[in-house]
């Protein structure tokens, strides 16, 4: 039954994908070459989950043997190592937790920017600013485990038309810190600049 079921996803985005490029054959080609790989992934992440927020996002689990607050500790030095500002720190509490001696489940948003690189893309186009500032997500599930998300930016980088070469640069080394700055404090490792 699995295998018919996992045929039937395949012909699907067999004839979405000839629908796509029947319907958007030259649309689709001045977008960046990457940009179909990186709409299927998303599209087949809400397929196996159900859930489009899924999709959209990257999470981390924080180890166990790390602190949340050296997790976040963590993230705020390597942000500051590499001139980005910690523009917002909101922590929430909103649904009872099993684990939680408070009865609340632990939640706080950290948010990053770099000025420059702000102006640069609004500048380019004000859509932008609504990605602005960087997000990271530190919540616990209903099993006690944390986790960091961040917006899964490959949409924002290859999703449409190719940006501009120095855009292009400052946006890959933008996620390269996000990316890198919750994989150094989930396991209380080193940063590894991209």
């Amino acid at each position: 039954m699995l295998k018919n079921i996992l045929s039937a996803i395949g012909a699907i985005v067999i004839v979405a994908l000839i629908y796509m490029m029947v319907s958007f054959g030259g649309k689709v080609s001045s977008l960046h070459p990457d940009a179909m790989g990186h709409y299927m992934n998303m599209f087949e992440k809400v397929l196996e989950t159900g859930n489009s927020a899924e999709a959209m996002v990257r999470k981390v689990k924080i180890n166990d043997d790390v602190s949340t607050e050296d997790a976040i500790e963590s993230m705020k030095a390597i942000a500051e190592e590499n001139n980005f500002l910690v523009v917002g720190d909101a922590k929430m509490s909103i649904k009872s937790s099993i684990k939680a001696p408070d009865g609340k489940r632990y939640i706080r948003i950290l948010s990053f920017c770099a000025p420059a690189i702000a102006e640069k893309f609004i500048g380019f186009s004000e859509a932008f600013g609504a990605f602005m500032p960087c997000r990271i997500l530190i919540v616990e599930d209903d099993e006690g485990n944390r986790w960091l998300y961040t917006m899964a930016m490959e949409l924002m980088l290859y999703g449409g038309h190719p940006l501009p070469d120095d855009m292009l640069e400052m946006a890959e080394s933008v996620r390269g810190l996000m990316y890198g700055m919750m994989d150094a404090a989930a396991t209380d490792g080193d940063y590894e600049a991209p």
